[in-house]
């Protein structure tokens, strides 16, 4: 008894009337020309990538604090020298802090170090 066989997948899934070309199996696609961008120009005022002088500090105030770094559970497996799985058990024990971020998990770099510092143990 033999399985029917599948056609070949589409060169693409476009519709034929978009108004793009079809795509051609073994024929690069074409990009567009990018211009290097000029400082200032088609940035917004307001706009998180508007850049703006730094205001002075008054003397004595604490520097911003630093942003958050994030490490995927391979990194921090990697990291702590163990399996992806171990990683996994900690942050479902609640014994390592993790943001889900859709559906994989992302651990905070000072929650590794505490985690690490509070493994520590003496030997005698």
């Amino acid at each position: 008894m033999s399985l029917p066989q599948r056609s070949p997948a589409p060169a693409s899934y476009r519709p034929a009337g978009s108004g793009q070309p079809r795509l051609q199996p073994g024929v690069p696609v074409p990009r567009p020309a990018v211009r290097p961008a000029q400082p200032g120009v088609g940035v917004q005022p307001g706009t998180p990538m508007a850049r703006r002088p730094l205001a002075p500090r008054p003397m004595g105030q604490q520097p911003p604090p630093r942003p958050v770094l994030f490490l995927t559970v391979a990194e921090v497996a990697a990291a702590m020298r163990v399996s992806k799985m171990t990683v996994y058990r900690l942050v479902h024990g609640g014994e390592l802090a993790a943001v889900r971020v859709g559906r994989s998990f992302r651990v905070p770099e000072s929650a590794v170090r505490e985690y690490l510092a509070g493994a520590r143990t003496d030997v005698a």
